[in-house]
């Protein structure tokens, strides 16, 4: 067995030390081909230290670049968020691994599946198409390389492709919780035609905790959609109690974060600027003159309240693309913060923004956003909806930039926040696992917002879901007059837009403007009078 044999035979046992004993002989015996470095930093990457590796990967390419080398490498940069880097690597690598001109072999495949899953983390899913698929033809029979595939077959509009392949999937895995729940949302299900008998069956069997969470949300979408009102928020129910005690989650964590957003701009308000970057500079709002050249649109608001229908008109303008839901805002507040903390947004990074260069924060996320712009248009939207948490850092550090939060009935938001799965380890998400917290998330909004409305007037469009439905064409036109953009009839045909959506919204978007969507909390009216009740106290009405 040669010195790579022994190190990759000795990785895969999970021996980390004889892979680095094998791989820095290689080293010695080799120092000018990759191999040897190649293997070096994948024995610090399995041993959790990235940083390490990734100088060792990058001298492996510099001797020769293999696109297994490149993938790797593209990996750990995503890890250490590193994007625009990571991109580069990633499509450097997919052009040299044969998945473009189809000469594969079961070697290729963890290559092909790892670029994929890069593009696929940068966004593109699109791109990720090619990648996955070469996966799936140099090993058929790896479901997680055909799950991959299947996922971003859904996200890029290939509705049909994606349920072949979860269908296949689940001949092999009947049990496979993610595959059950894609399915689910991957179309509005019908009385005719839905899996509520196999999900029931499969619920007994689940795997775990996080199986059966996925498997309950999969019935509950479902019942919804086949008019079973009562069924649906039995497991509703269910699963977000376990859920909320798994996670440990308590709505102070989230109010900590409010208050703090408040303290820092809200100090302001009353005539005493915070120190450093946050003085009253720049608070109005745009010259009307102002074409806004290549400034970004922030499309914000609570999730699941039609952010991606906007995201979906806007980007049906020609003169604008869509980049998804960046993380870029927040993360460049918290690198220029400095603070210790592992999480992203927390008090203490809140604070120490307020010490921050407001022109440095705005360079700071153009320059990640870049690296996710890929068409060459003027304008870009950013549809994180948590960046509403961020609307006073981009007023100050963007002041081109156009804010658009979507306002929709508080109780379909509360309701619909609460029925929708997100990813389940996320801290921007851990309210909606209970329904009375999510109503005090909504209240924190609703007042975060009119904070920004009196720091920053006419910075944001408040922009309402109902108006949208109800006056399309007229909404449509406030939108792109206050972003800047002439109008143009392609916005009105946003379902026609071939864009890839990776949010629950995406079957929705594909289809023309509607209002199935208007005040569907009222078949749970009962079940949400808490909420409501609550909610009209702090003087909040449905």
């Amino acid at each position: 067995m040669t010195l790579e044999e022994q190190a990759r035979t000795a990785l895969g046992q999970g021996d980390l030390a004889a892979a680095a004993a094998a791989a820095k002989a290689l080293v010695e015996a080799a120092p000018g081909q990759p191999a040897g470095f190649f293997l070096l930093g994948m024995v610090a990457a399995e041993a959790g230290q990235v940083a390490r590796a990734v100088p060792l990967i990058e001298a492996a390419v510099e001797r020769g670049p293999l696109a297994e080398h490149l993938a790797q490498l593209a990996r750990l940069l995503v890890l250490l968020r590193r994007e625009g880097d990571a991109a580069r690597a990633a499509r450097e690598a997919l052009a040299l691994s044969g998945a473009l001109s189809g000469a594969l072999s079961p070697a290729d495949a963890l290559t092909l599946d790892t670029i994929g899953c890069v593009l696929a983390r940068l966004g593109d899913h699109e791109a990720s198409l090619a990648p996955f698929a070469g996966a799936v033809a140099a090993e058929p029979g790896n479901l997680a390389y055909r799950y991959n595939l299947a996922a971003a077959s859904g996200f890029t509009g290939r509705v049909a492709e994606a349920r072949a392949h979860y269908e296949a999937i689940l001949a092999r895995d009947p049990g496979d919780a993610r595959v059950h729940y894609a399915l689910a949302i991957l179309s509005r299900q019908t009385g005719q035609d839905n899996h509520v008998a196999r999900l029931e069956a499969a619920l007994p069997r689940a795997g775990g905790p996080e199986d059966a969470l996925r498997i309950r949300y999969a019935l509950a979408k479902e019942m919804e959609d086949i008019g079973d009102a009562a069924g649906a928020l039995r497991h509703l129910s269910a699963a977000n109690a376990a859920h909320k005690h798994a996670i440990g989650y308590d709505f102070a964590q989230d109010a900590a974060i409010f208050d703090a957003i408040e303290a820092l701009f809200g100090e302001a308000l009353s005539g005493e600027a915070p120190s450093g970057g946050m003085g009253p500079a720049s608070d109005g709002a745009p010259d009307d003159g102002d074409r806004s050249g290549a400034a970004p649109i922030f499309v914000v608001g609570m999730p699941r309240t039609g952010t991606t229908l906007v995201d979906r008109i806007l980007s049906s303008h020609p003169e604008v693309e869509a980049t998804g839901e960046l993380q870029a805002m927040p993360l460049a507040v918290k690198q220029l913060a400095g603070t210790a903390s592992r999480t992203v947004i927390d008090p203490d990074t809140i604070a120490a923004s307020g010490r921050l260069d407001p022109a440095a924060i705005g360079a700071a996320y153009l320059a990640r956003a870049a690296h996710h712009r890929r068409t060459g248009k003027a304008r870009f939207t950013d549809k994180l909806p948590a960046n509403f948490l961020y609307a006073g850092h981009i007023a100050r550090a963007l002041p081109d930039a156009r804010i658009v939060c979507l306002r929709r009935n508080p109780m379909d938001t509360v309701w619909s926040n609460y029925k929708n799965l997100f990813a389940s380890q996320s801290a921007y998400y851990a309210y909606s696992y209970d329904l009375m917290d999510t109503a005090r998330y909504y209240a924190r909004f609703d007042r975060l917002m009119a904070l920004w409305e009196q720091r920053f007037p006419g910075r944001v469009l408040q922009l309402s879901y109902e108006a949208l439905v109800a006056d399309f064409e007229g909404q449509v036109r406030r939108l792109l007059a206050h972003c800047g953009l002439a109008w143009d009839e392609a916005c009105l045909s946003f379902h026609a837009n071939a864009a890839a959506v990776a949010t629950p919204s995406a079957a929705q978007v594909r289809r023309p403007i509607n209002a199935d969507a208007v005040d569907r909390w009222r078949a749970h009216a009962a079940a949400l009078e808490p909420a409501r009740a609550w909610l009209e106290a702090q003087g909040i009405t449905a």
